[in-house]
């Protein structure tokens, strides 16, 4: 049980690094994601396939 609660949180950590540093590369552009507990959520459970979609999604939005 313990460690399924240590694997959770650290995907929440590495997926907010993910998107901290993806905001930090793109900021100049201005397609910043914000940083919610939604975004963040589906980055941990789909991963690097969500923030790609995210992505495309602010893309088409502005």
């Amino acid at each position: 049980m313990l460690k399924i609660l240590f694997k959770i949180i650290k995907r929440i950590i590495i997926s907010s690094f993910l998107l901290y540093g993806y905001n930090l590369l793109v900021q100049p552009i201005g397609l910043i994601i914000p940083i919610n507990v939604f975004t963040v959520g589906a980055l941990s459970i789909l991963g690097v396939p969500a923030l790609l979609c995210l992505i495309f999604i602010m893309v088409l939005i502005y």
